[in-house]
């Protein structure tokens, strides 16, 4: 078994007739984190689209877990474990929290029988609140809610890879640290792999192994965590 769970050689992709990513490079390994930096406009959604298949991809490989998915739709790759929590989260307005969570049951195929079919209970470990107002609907949800709610419903499916953009963006803070503390477990106690745009250096830097800036399209920077603090690469993301 290869080390890297997702490889990406020379990925081009982009929107309509507007290039975003130029012949981009990137190596994931089994069980890490990563956190994607960069400032606003330099491709960092784009790349976490076209990893979950959502955006055209027009050159270049995808290999997830061995498998080339370059070609492969967003259900494929959602069936074969690679989970998206979407910036701005994007749950269900009518569902109730807990129709919200079994829609993710569809992502994880085979996997669901670990769980008897039913949403995990590691979820309300992580996120109590969400046992708590399971049958109220997802647009009545404050926005903390509905990411606590969006990144629960990405580990119903049982991904071995998550993706997520911007997990932070509005949220208070006490409910920051609850994510914080559930991607740490996710990573610790069920060996996920995540792959995390953030712009809030220090939430990220306190759980992530590796980094990656980009720029142009294109990764330009790469390093450990360990051995850069958020202040020696914040000017990577400022304006």
């Amino acid at each position: 078994m290869s080390e890297d769970l997702l490889t990406i050689k020379g990925l081009c992709a982009g929107y309509d007739q507007s290039q975003v990513l130029w012949d981009l490079d990137l190596e994931l390994r089994r069980g890490e984190v990563m956190a994607l930096i960069g400032r606003n406009g330099v491709g960092k959604t784009t790349l976490l689209h076209a990893i979950m298949g959502t955006r055209l991809v027009t050159g270049g490989a995808l290999t997830f877990d061995g498998a080339e998915v370059t070609a492969s739709p967003s259900h494929h790759r959602a069936r074969a474990g690679i989970g998206f929590v979407p910036q701005g989260r994007h749950i269900f307005p009518h569902l109730t929290v807990m129709e919200n969570l079994e829609t993710g049951l569809c992502a994880a195929g085979p996997r669901a029988a670990q769980d008897g079919g039913k949403v995990p209970q590691h979820i309300f470990d992580l996120f109590p609140k969400l046992y708590d107002i399971r049958a109220r609907a997802g647009g009545f949800l404050s926005g903390g809610e509905q990411q606590q709610l969006a990144i629960g419903r990405a580990l119903a499916g049982r991904p071995s890879l998550l993706l997520l953009d911007e997990p932070t963006e509005g949220i208070q803070p006490n409910v920051v640290q609850q994510i914080e503390a559930a991607l740490a477990h996710v990573r610790d106690e069920l060996g996920m792999t995540i792959l995390v745009v953030e712009q809030y250096l220090d939430f990220v830097w306190r759980f992530a192994d590796r980094y990656a800036a980009m720029q142009g399209g294109r990764i330009t920077h790469r390093g450990n965590v360990a051995e850069q603090s958020a202040q020696d690469v914040a000017h990577l993301v400022q304006i």
